[in-house]
């Protein structure tokens, strides 16, 4: 409301560093990512992230092609719907070194999707009467934030929640891998285009060091603290990631503006963002369906 019926002020705009304080609660995040909790939680988790993940950024990028859409703006619609929303999309951005006016605009588009998303899916769900745990497994798949599908699982059942929540950070976990991947893709196209040969350190260069810090943080919570310290500080960096990431999100909307997001390419890129949801929707689901429900392994008891 500020940003388009106000307006920031330019001294306020000093404070507005939404990649600072996205990237900080990235790397507190990695600490709440346990790779023993996730694999005990269930593989189906990660299997269905990994599928998730591959289909939707294919089928992204390509509706971006169709729609005319640069390859730098596809990159990072493409790895937010598909891995995490916003904190997918600033790792996408640091790995090809995109413009950061682009990445608002996409973070901005995320947030606004998010929001009739996570109300309407739950409600889907109970019409629908889709059993709790395959609910949850596609709130996870689909909503691009954390946060969003807590509270959409929520409104479900615990049960829900923790089904959503376990996808979600399966996802995430997929943040580093992907940063790395398109890092070394984007060094090669831009080598092949103008004809140099690209080099490690240039790879090095480009890839977003923050990441660096998110698996650091994971690892060390995952593999070389005890268990009673990890328990005694979950409570502590959550509320951490909390502000962080809140700050970040208000940094957002004071940067969004209503009118550069219809306008920005004549609303193509919005177009292919959509549209990609929309088919992510309908494949999550059928996912979380085979996956969790009993149809091909045993229903996982949360």
């Amino acid at each position: 409301m500020i940003s388009n019926v106000i307006g920031v002020p330019g001294w306020l705009m000093e404070a507005v560093k939404t990649e600072y304080f996205i990237k900080t609660g990235l790397v507190i995040l990695g600490a709440g990512i346990l790779f023993f909790e996730i694999l005990q939680a269930g593989v189906l988790g990660i299997v269905q992230a990994l599928l998730v993940v591959t289909v939707i950024w294919y089928i992204c990028f390509w509706f971006c092609r169709r729609f005319r859409v640069g390859d730098e703006f596809a990159v990072m619609l493409s790895t937010a719907v598909s891995i995490c929303g916003v904190s997918a999309a600033i790792a996408a951005c640091g790995a090809i070194q995109g413009d950061k006016k682009k990445l608002s605009y996409v973070t901005s588009l995320v947030l606004i999707v998010a929001v009739p998303m996570m109300v309407v899916m739950p409600w889907i769900a109970k019409a629908f009467e889709i059993p709790d745990v395959v609910a949850g497994a596609w709130l996870g798949g689909t909503l691009d934030t954390s946060g969003s599908v807590v509270a959409a699982g929520a409104l479900i059942s615990e049960i829900a929640m923790k089904a959503g929540v376990i996808v979600k950070f399966s996802q995430n976990v997929l943040i580093g891998v992907a940063a790395f991947l398109i890092s070394v893709w984007w060094t090669l196209k831009k080598g092949a285009e103008t004809g140099e040969r690209p080099s490690a350190g240039v790879i090095w260069e480009r890839f977003p060091k923050f990441v660096l810090g998110f698996l650091i943080a994971s690892v060390v919570f995952s593999f070389m603290l005890d268990a009673a310290t990890v328990s005694a500080t979950k409570g502590t960096l959550g509320g951490l990631r909390v502000v962080w990431f809140a700050l970040a999100f208000t940094c957002i909307g004071l940067e969004t503006r209503f009118t550069e997001l219809v306008s920005m390419e004549g609303g193509r890129p919005a177009a292919a963002f959509l549209l990609a949801q929309a088919v992510n929707v309908v494949w999550t689901l059928l996912l979380a369906y085979l996956l969790f429900s009993g149809v091909l392994f045993p229903a996982p008891v949360l």
